[in-house]
């Protein structure tokens, strides 16, 4: 059986690693004032200096149900069965709209991640991994993906909350207390949502660094072999702070990559996080 990994492009893989894992992605839509841009057509440059000259913040807006059935219909037409990773339900409707394409397609399974960026990365990379194999139904991928999904270890450090407090999913209690200590607030992924979970003073170098330190305490039990350094803008400081902190866990594959445009119309300039499925103990 042929079966076929897609996601969205919130997946935040860059094109070579997904043709290296074979997964095909369906865009969002970036709205910027009265222009609509795919993601991946607009860049996080263009998005910034939109901002930064219209004092506007970006919108984003998911896949309708149309949208997806056109997409798994072309998919199908080369593969036997899709198992789509979608981005979190907590987050988005696009699941939801997934889930309402799919009705009538028996071959169609679609993951509710519960997760953001290369966290929904991870899951596709190894559901790839199981499709190569060929040992395996895409009701067996479906299941075993699904079984991963709790334990994503989704996380990031953000400079300013205005993204993600004008975006509706960050709280005015977080965002005026990070902003008038000056904090940088580690926001996590749980259970579909994010959250902030800790803080940290100071330059964003040495923000990065606690954090990092942080997280691999915390989340202790991580399947090493692969991990991601995602950020939207980041000093060359930070990304091997925390891709030398990785390397020294050892992990044995860590990809840096940089968020796409839907993300980053959430999040902002100055955001990193380290990504990586924390169940390494059940493997």
């Amino acid at each position: 059986m042929k079966i076929a990994i897609t996601a969205e492009s919130t997946i935040d893989m860059p094109k070579d690693l997904l043709e290296k894992y074979n997964i095909q992605t369906i865009p969002f839509t970036v709205i910027l004032g009265d222009n609509e841009f795919k993601d991946g057509v607009i860049t996080s440059k263009e998005i910034f200096e939109f901002v930064e000259e219209n004092k506007i913040l970006p919108k984003t807006a998911a896949i309708n149900d149309e949208q997806y059935k056109e997409f798994f219909t072309s998919v199908l037409k080369e593969y036997d069965a899709i198992v789509h990773i979608c981005l979190s339900s907590e987050i988005s409707c696009a699941y939801q709209n997934a889930l309402k394409a799919k009705e009538g397609m028996e071959n169609v399974y679609v993951v509710n991640s519960k997760s953001l960026s290369t966290g929904i990365a991870l899951l596709a990379i190894y559901a790839s991994e199981l499709a190569f194999r060929d040992e395996f139904s895409a009701r067996d991928i479906y299941d075993k993906v699904n079984a991963r999904v709790p334990y994503v270890q989704a996380s990031f450090v953000i400079k300013k909350l205005d993204y993600l407090h004008k975006g509706g999913r960050c709280s005015a209690l977080s965002y005026y207390a990070a902003s008038a200590l000056r904090l940088r607030p580690q926001i996590l992924v749980k259970d579909g949502a994010m959250g902030v979970h800790k803080k940290y003073m100071g330059k964003m170098e040495g923000a990065i660094s606690k954090y990092v330190y942080d997280v691999l305490n915390e989340f202790n039990t991580p399947d090493l072999s692969v991990a991601f350094v995602t950020y939207t803008t980041a000093s060359q400081e930070m990304v091997d702070s925390a891709k030398n902190a990785l390397k020294a866990k050892g992990f044995k594959t860590i990809y840096e990559t940089t968020a796409g445009a839907t993300i980053t119309s959430h999040c902002g300039e100055n955001t990193l996080g380290i990504l990586y499925i924390n169940d390494g103990d059940k493997m």
